[in-house]
Parts: C-alpha cells; structure tokens; sequence
C-alpha cells in the first residue's frame, strides 16, 4: 500500500532529489522550457508553480510595507542564480498576476533512443508562438532593417524536440528522417578483401 505517500522518490535520497528539482526548477525559469523525462516532469510541475506563487506574492505587496524581500529571500532558498530570481519577480510573476494557477504546460514528446524512457517538455504557459506577436515584431524589424528571428509553433517545437530525443539526425536537404543514401542496397555485391596470408609476416 502507498498511503500518504505524497512524492515520487525518483530512484534519488531527498537530498539528492531536492537539488535536481532546484536545478530544473531554475533552467525551467531561465529558458522558460525544458524537456525530461515525464515522472521527473510531474514532479518539478508543483515545484516550480510554489515557487512562481511566492514571487507573485512578493509582487503584488511591492508597497513600502509590503513582504517582497521576504518572498525573495524565500525564493533565493530553492533559486540560488540572482539574475534567475530578478527574471522571476520582474518578468515572470507579474506576466501571472491574473492566473490563479496552472503556470506551466506538460507535453508529451515520446520514448527516449537510449533507454526508452517517456520524455516530456515543460514549459511556462505564455512562452508558446504566438501569431499576431510574431507579425508584429516582424513589422517592427522590418522597419528597423534587422533580419527577423524564425518563431516556431508549439506543433514544430514538440516535432524538433522529439527528433532530438529519438537521435534522429537531419539529412543534406535540411529533414527530420535519417538519409538511407549511406546504406547499401539489400543484394549489393559487398566489398571483398584479400585474405591474410596464414603464418605470419
């Protein structure tokens, strides 16, 4: 029987398991998506979406007598990378304010090449493409005369990151599949070589 048992252990003692939630809990917030494997991902999900509720009440009491020095200090416990913490309370919490929940996307890629783990990737909800956002900034650059950036869709990015899971390499012409060019055809005569001459040199 598992009752009351609230965590996946992870195969990891609590000090060993703390530290890497820390770790993807802190890449998550930096890159705004991660991929990893999916019971890793369920676990780092209420992590991270503690974390994001705390700074967002630091936020929301940024008065002269408000608590957001003691929400970031008690940030700083589980984030220890200062310019993470400042993206967080400046960037992060306040994109939230008006969700009361659910900040982060769990998204099934597939099996993993190696050891068949599932994979997943995590992603703070609002860092997906965006349409008119996109257009937008590609008028913008236009303008400015800059080369635009290319934004990916939710759909390309799970296909992009799926290839890379299953180790599949891109081919000449720029596609996801492996080329076959490189394997003989079935019945090709194969190379012969000329045997060793028995009794040594």
């Amino acid at each position: 029987m598992r009752h009351r048992v609230g965590h996946r252990k992870l195969g990891r003692l609590t000090d060993h398991r703390l530290s890497m939630l820390r770790n993807q809990a802190e890449a998550l917030l930096t890159h705004e998506h991660i991929t990893t494997t999916l019971p890793k991902a369920r676990e780092l999900r209420p992590f991270v979406e503690k974390i994001i509720t705390v700074a967002k009440r630091g936020v929301k009491a940024a008065e002269p007598k408000g608590k957001t020095l003691a929400a970031r200090r008690q940030v700083g416990r589980d984030i220890h990378n200062d310019d993470v913490v400042t993206k967080l309370f400046g960037d992060i919490a306040p994109r939230f304010m008006e969700r009361p929940g659910g900040y982060t996307r769990i998204l099934k890629l597939g099996m993993r090449k190696g050891d068949g783990a599932e994979t997943a990737l995590v992603e703070l909800v609002g860092s997906e493409f965006d349409p008119k956002k996109a257009a937008a900034e590609k008028a913008a650059e236009a303008e400015s005369g800059e080369a635009p950036k290319s934004q990916k869709s939710v759909g390309e990015r799970l296909r992009a990151a799926a290839s890379r899971i299953r180790g599949e390499k891109k081919d000449a012409k720029g596609g996801g599949a492996p080329s076959k060019a490189s394997k003989p055809a079935r019945g090709a005569a194969k190379k012969t070589t000329t045997p060793r001459k028995a009794g040594g040199s």
